[in-house]
């Protein structure tokens, strides 16, 4: 028999249970509304309403590199032994595959029924809790990683003057230590142009004060700001802090010095930080 839609919408709304949980229930109970509402709470899927406001502070890391796309994204869920769970690691991968397929900007439907049937089988509060895309032109190289069993995760996009540079190993060697290092060190901004111009005259009344306090000259006390300025910059914005593998150098510069090596240039264009339950970058 054929279901209609808004039935279906209406019964997964007053239930919190899944769109085809909801029609499979419907089948089932002969299109009567009230029979498959019955059939739900004895299945116990019609309790993801009540799960939906409990707490969902763990969860996984997902990420992907496709030909002209990449994405990073958080699936929520109330406990760390969920998120090892099979059935929701797959979830994962498919809400990832449809971001990255359709070019998504917000969840769509397609995705919210995912998320809901996961909510229902898995009996926790389930949530896509954000994600975002990096699209790839020819003279890009997006790399990928995820730290342990998904705590953290990172796409790095590196842009070269030329376009055969992307497969030269030492570039993607370089992009690679790159996403490490992001893993490891979480910068704020990708270079000094990014930092909030009210976050940095924040720091320097910060640092003005403590230098007054010194009881110095003027002078002393403008070059005291700029070096404590200079050496805040330095922990924060990724071009400017010690590369993870040569700490005595930028990674700004280990990205000159690995184009000159491959006979062209390349910059660190754009980054991406996810930690489970907050620090995006």
């Amino acid at each position: 028999m054929e279901i209609k839609a808004t039935v279906v919408k209406s019964l997964r709304e007053r239930t919190g249970a899944g769109m085809m949980d909801c029609k499979k229930a419907l089948i089932q109970a002969a299109g009567d509304f009230d029979k498959a509402e019955k059939l739900l709470k004895e299945l116990g899927l019609a309790a993801a309403a009540k799960r939906s406001g409990k707490a969902a502070n763990e969860g996984r890391i997902f990420t992907r590199v496709d030909e002209k796309r990449a994405a990073i994204l958080e699936l929520s869920c109330e406990t760390d032994f969920v998120a090892r769970n099979k059935d929701f690691v797959e979830a994962g991968e498919r809400i990832l595959d449809l971001v990255i397929r359709k070019g998504l900007t917000a969840p769509d439907g397609e995705i919210g029924e995912i998320v809901d049937e996961m909510r229902s089988s898995i009996k926790e509060n389930i949530g896509l809790k954000r994600f975002e895309t990096l699209e790839i032109g020819e003279n890009d190289l997006v790399v990928d990683y995820v730290h342990g069993e998904g705590k953290i995760g990172v796409l790095v996009r590196i842009t070269v003057d030329k376009t055969e540079l992307t497969k030269d190993e030492r570039v993607r060697d370089f992009a690679f230590d790159t996403a490490l290092h992001v893993a490891a060190f979480n910068p704020a901004y990708l270079t000094r142009g990014d930092v909030d111009p009210a976050y940095l005259s924040e720091q320097e009344a910060i640092f003005r004060k403590q230098a007054e306090s010194l009881d110095k000259p003027e002078k002393v006390i403008e070059g005291i700001i700029k070096g404590k300025l200079n050496k805040h910059l330095g922990e924060v914005v990724l071009v400017e802090q010690g590369f993870v593998k040569e700490e005595k150098t930028k990674l700004g510069d280990v990205a000159a010095k690995t184009g000159k090596a491959v006979g062209g240039k390349l910059e660190v264009a754009d980054f991406r930080y996810y930690r489970v339950g907050g620090g995006a970058s």
